[in-house]
């Protein structure tokens, strides 16, 4: 072999990196390149989810973040843990008042919320927490912003009528107690504009008008934070207001 053939061979041999030709050939490697594989999308999960905390079940409840992946779940959560439900108002500035229970059973209303900024009418009735929660959810995340997309004006109130009903289901002598007995429901009538107009459910929810649309548009809204959402669709007593309830099933009914 001539000298500057060795020389040529020589030099190949030495800057041709032995890594880049030996790197996956043995199973350790392998392991190693899925191992760094696997941390890199954990931490790059980790660092979404951190930005994107409505996704995030791991992640407390605020009223003032979107909807995410898990934002029913922790509505649904929150139903059975008073104490969490109440954390949720604090940790997203609802102002509120906690009141002292009330009543009897079957008509005990043992917890007792009053919002202060709900903007109903005639007045702010006291509710269970879980339906405090899901009532500033809906306004702030639904009615507010259909009202300005769909009909061109703030929303100035939201007429009631009644939330807590000492009774049974349909005004029945027998069978089970509504969830107005409990304070656990609400029954809303009616929507006011900053602009003066008035759409309430019994004279507009029929027809394709821009009324009728924001009546569905905030009924649909009401479904992903409340267990129950009974509208006229529902049947004829329902035909003159919503009924939202916190009922403690896991399944929600929306109609």
């Amino acid at each position: 072999m001539s000298g500057s053939f060795r020389s040529r061979a020589i030099f190949t041999e030495v800057t041709t990196p032995l890594f880049s030709r030996r790197i996956g050939r043995f199973r350790g490697d392998r392991a190693v390149l899925a191992l760094l594989f696997v941390a890199g999308l954990f931490l790059s999960a980790r660092a979404w989810l951190s930005a994107h905390p409505q996704h995030d079940p791991r992640a407390p409840l605020d009223l003032r973040q979107p909807d995410g992946w898990t934002t029913a779940a922790k509505f649904a959560r929150i139903k059975e843990d008073v104490a969490e439900c109440r954390a949720v108002l604090e940790r997203s500035d609802v102002a509120h008042a906690v009141l002292p229970p009330a009543g009897e059973p079957p008509c005990l209303q043992a917890d007792r919320v009053q919002l202060a900024q709900a903007s109903l009418a005639p007045t702010s009735p006291p509710v269970t927490c879980p339906v405090a929660a899901a009532m500033t959810r809906w306004r702030t995340a639904t009615v507010e912003p259909a009202a300005e997309a769909l009909l061109g004006s703030a929303l100035a109130r939201i007429e009631h009528v009644g939330a807590f009903s000492c009774r049974r289901l349909y005004g029945r002598e027998d069978g089970a107690f509504s969830e107005h007995a409990t304070g656990n429901a609400i029954d809303i009538a009616a929507f006011v504009l900053s602009d003066g107009r008035r759409i309430s459910v019994l004279q507009d929810w029929y027809g394709d008008d821009e009324e009728a649309r924001f009546l569905r548009a905030v009924r649909d809204g009401a479904c992903r934070v409340f267990a129950t959402v009974l509208s006229p669709d529902y049947n004829a007593a329902h035909a003159d207001h919503f009924h939202f309830d916190q009922s403690g099933r896991w399944r929600r009914v929306c109609r």
